[in-house]
């Protein structure tokens, strides 16, 4: 079945970095999109990044040229690498293949940006 586990959250001062990860299996994750989204608390889920299968990307306009998005294939893993971090930022970050519906979510990891 498919499994999404994130990793790398934690508590950073504003203007501090942290890079996400996210290690997919029961997938064929070479040919899927990947994306991360966010939730913080009292707000609806939002899209962070994409990444397709061949690349290119695609961010929200609140993380455009602060974050980055990627993906190791050989690994079966996408990454979300996070600078100059804002407390507006603190959320539950998830990792989701779409291709999988409701499936394709993670558990998620917890972001705390300290002003």
């Amino acid at each position: 079945q498919v499994q999404l586990v994130e990793s790398g959250g934690g508590l950073v001062q504003a203007g501090g970095s942290l890079r996400l990860s996210c290690a997919a299996s029961g997938i064929i994750f070479s040919i899927n999109v990947m994306g991360w989204y966010r939730q913080a608390p009292g707000k609806q889920r939002e899209l962070v990044a994409t990444i397709a299968s061949g690349g290119s990307t695609n961010y929200a306009d609140s993380v455009k040229g602060r974050f980055t998005i990627s993906r190791d294939n050989a690994r079966n893993t996408v990454y979300l690498q996070m600078n100059s971090l804002k407390s507006e930022d603190t959320a539950v970050y998830y990792c989701h293949a779409p291709r999988y519906g409701m499936d394709g979510w993670g558990k998620g990891t917890l972001v705390t940006v300290s002003s």
